[in-house]
């Protein structure tokens, strides 16, 4: 397997010990569903360093077009290398665009290892969403998820207090050092706190996932799993919905997908393999650098100006754009 191909997570399916499964997820397959999809928004970057906002606010228009929600400082959009002022202004422009229909935002604090959990900070993030019309996504920190699965759930909670609802996320550590997986327990106790509507799971694992969503179904039915597995997309199959940074790349193709899928259409699955193909190929490791790799295919679709990722960010080498090219043109949206 070549450096172009090695995908996470690291242990290869072949090395696992076959165990008796603890359910059946065949039973968990929810066939014509309709799919609530998010697509987190590339934050585009000029040639010289400074953002693109006119590519920023033209794949905004175009993710809401496809009838996808936009999400804007996500991990996608480099929250975590932002300063305040830039994400303000990503949340301005979003509010213009969307013009009163849904959008999500990413509330991000920045601390260290160590660090006590800071909720008059989040605050502050929370009410910049809510004032520009968002619904908050509620990053993880270091002090958040230093604490106690009690404290963690009780957290959560006294965030509830500051908006009408919330998205939680779970990330890992190949995303984000500050990320954490909950148990099930800590991820239990979130169902409990009414202004948490859903939660984005980013662990790369279906096992997990699908345990999730049993509990969903057992516990708390209106709660939105999104899934964040870019390694596994069909996920929605079995009843999640999702939050993407692979959506990113093709909004308009994924609500093809979703529209397939709710009528029953066996393109379905044809589709859905080819951008899965694009996600084994963008979210290797280093999984951060997916965000250069989608640079690269909106600038090969035409649709942002340079191919250029955050000045302090993982690329990717050049060579991926021929790769990249191919799967354009197999997916019909790159001209040979």
């Amino acid at each position: 397997m070549t450096a172009h191909t090695k995908l996470q997570p690291e242990s290869s399916i072949l090395d696992r010990e076959t165990a008796e499964p603890a359910f059946d997820p065949i039973l968990l397959l929810r066939p014509r569903r309709t799919i609530t999809g998010i697509s987190a928004i590339l934050l585009p970057f000029l040639d010289n360093g400074e953002v693109d906002w006119v590519g920023f606010e033209a794949h905004v228009a175009r993710t809401l077009e496809a009838g996808l929600a936009p999400a804007v400082n996500m991990d996608t959009g480099y929250v975590n290398l932002l300063d305040d002022a830039t994400r303000q202004e990503a949340l301005a422009r979003t509010q213009r665009i969307v013009a009163g229909r849904e959008f999500v935002a990413g509330a991000f604090v920045a601390d260290q290892p160590g660090a006590a959990f800071n909720r008059d900070a989040y605050a502050r993030q929370i009410e910049m969403i809510q004032e520009a019309g968002g619904v908050p996504v509620i990053f993880q920190s270091f002090g958040l998820t230093s604490q106690p699965s009690e404290e963690i759930v009780a957290a959560y909670a006294s965030l509830g207090a500051l908006c009408e609802g919330f998205i939680a996320f779970e990330l890992g550590t190949m995303f984000a050092p500050f990320g954490k997986i909950y148990d099930i327990a800590t991820y239990a106790g979130l169902l409990d706190v009414p202004q948490c509507i859903g939660a984005k799971h980013s662990s790369l694992s279906r096992m997990l996932e699908w345990e999730r969503l049993q509990l969903r179904d057992a516990q708390r039915p209106d709660f939105k799993v999104f899934t964040g597995n870019d390694l596994a997309i069909d996920m929605v199959m079995y009843g999640s919905d999702y939050l993407l940074g692979l959506s990113t790349f093709a909004p308009d193709l994924f609500a093809r997908r979703d529209a397939m899928w709710t009528a029953g259409d066996p393109g379905f699955y044809e589709l859905n393999d080819l951008l899965q193909y694009l996600g084994f190929f963008a979210f290797r490791r280093p999984v951060p650098a997916y965000k250069h790799n989608a640079a690269q295919f909106l600038k090969l679709r035409g649709w942002i100006a340079s191919d250029a990722p955050h000045p302090r960010a993982d690329r990717r080498p050049e060579s991926d754009v021929a790769i990249l090219r191919e799967l354009g043109e197999r997916l019909g949206v790159v001209n040979a």
